[in-house]
């Protein structure tokens, strides 16, 4: 896919992670012991050739961007094309805050212009997923299509995580007839997975139209209006992929790589998903602990016990501790004879001896960074 460019949208302020997205975009949120979100779509692109990426950031960047840095875990650290990450700035014309993803896209045009790629793929930095997109740009070629937009089957997700998606009608042909977009009463199962091919020139022009326009949205104001004008096509995606959209949905997603299959399909295999290294110690298991299917990442030091639950880099689980169905992040300290039951505890928090935390399966109990309990 060396004719295609990549762009990731990470999306603009909402609290629909609770504390974990107040001082960070979603895109930056960890999960699975030693990921951020935005790394799976990122090796998506860069495992499928992409290396001319722009990534458009707002809200509460610093984080995303102290963990992109200069791209090098992706080898996108490059002289020509690599990374490229496009917060907003402030002009002597307007505000800087994008209005929203076309805006976003349009407010950073110079890049699409500088770029000499023939497509753009677009594709939004909050799901999990492990994805070639070779085939979805050889799907768009074949159809002669305007827009390929590359959907699936929710049936595996609730009516209420439905309702915030992107949801299509289909024709015999793939066509898209009906784009709905979060449908209070979705008419199909089949939802788009926020992934988009379209040509540069042709986004460009789109782009500027909508500019002048007022509009600003790219789903709903450039793909939802134009169903029955251009010819957007779908690409059937029949793999795992989850977006993060609720705290619920974040928290099966964690528990989800517990599954071996689940985790296959991810993380092992020839497409990879690369993460920002950092160099920790191996997990230490002290002659007390006892580890049941868990994801134990490096630098932990554990003396308790650990069920059903993963723990991030640099976790210190003392003696008689016992955590079970809970997410521990990064530098956490889980205090001697503690309980925790669905729990999420967010990076640098510390859990005082002998206290019991309990959540539930829905509604998992959150402790916010660097708090201490």
């Amino acid at each position: 896919m060396k004719s295609t460019m990549g762009i990731i949208l990470t999306g603009g302020k909402n609290n629909r992670l609770k504390e974990l997205s107040l001082e960070r975009s979603i895109a930056a949120v960890p999960i699975g012991g030693k990921y951020r979100i935005i790394d799976f779509t990122l090796s998506n692109m860069v495992n499928s050739g992409i290396t001319n990426v722009g990534v458009l950031t707002q809200y509460n960047y610093r984080s995303l961007m102290d963990h992109l840095g200069s791209g090098k875990e992706w080898d996108l650290d490059r002289k020509t094309e690599g990374l490229f990450i496009f917060p907003p700035y402030l002009s002597e014309y307007g505000t800087g805050w994008y209005k929203g993803t076309a805006d976003a896209m349009y407010n950073n045009i110079t890049f699409l212009y500088r770029s000499d790629e023939e497509y753009v793929l677009i594709a939004q930095g909050y799901a999990i997923y492990n994805m070639d997109y070779t085939p979805m740009l050889e799907r768009h070629i074949n159809t002669n299509a305007d827009i390929t937009v590359a959907c699936r089957n929710m049936d595996d997700l609730t009516c209420e995580d439905q309702k915030q998606l992107g949801m299509v009608q289909l024709d015999e042909d793939g066509r898209i007839i009906d784009f709905m977009e979060k449908p209070p009463n979705p008419k199909s199962s089949i939802g788009s997975l926020g992934i988009y091919i379209i040509k540069r020139d042709f986004l460009i022009e789109l782009l500027e139209e909508s500019a002048a326009k007022g509009l600003t949205e790219f789903v709903q104001d450039i793909i939802v209006r134009r169903t029955d004008t251009l010819k957007i096509y779908s690409y059937m995606f029949n793999g795992y992929w989850r977006p993060l959209s609720s705290i619920q949905l974040y928290y099966k997603t964690n528990m989800e790589l517990l599954n071996p299959k689940v985790r296959q399909e991810l993380l092992v295999g020839r497409n990879k998903i690369y993460t920002k290294v950092k160099d920790e110690p191996p997990a230490k298991y002290n002659a007390e602990a006892n580890v049941h299917n868990s994801i134990v990442a490096d630098g932990c030091i554990i003396e308790g016990t650990v069920e059903n639950s993963i723990l991030f880099r640099g976790v210190r689980v003392m003696k008689g501790a016992y955590i079970k169905d809970s997410l521990v992040m990064q530098g956490a300290v889980v205090g001697a004879n503690s309980n925790l039951r669905y729990c999420i505890l967010d990076k640098g928090v510390t859990i005082s001896e002998g206290k019991a935390l309990n959540g539930d399966s829905q509604w998992p109990l959150i402790v916010g960074k660097n708090v201490t309990v």
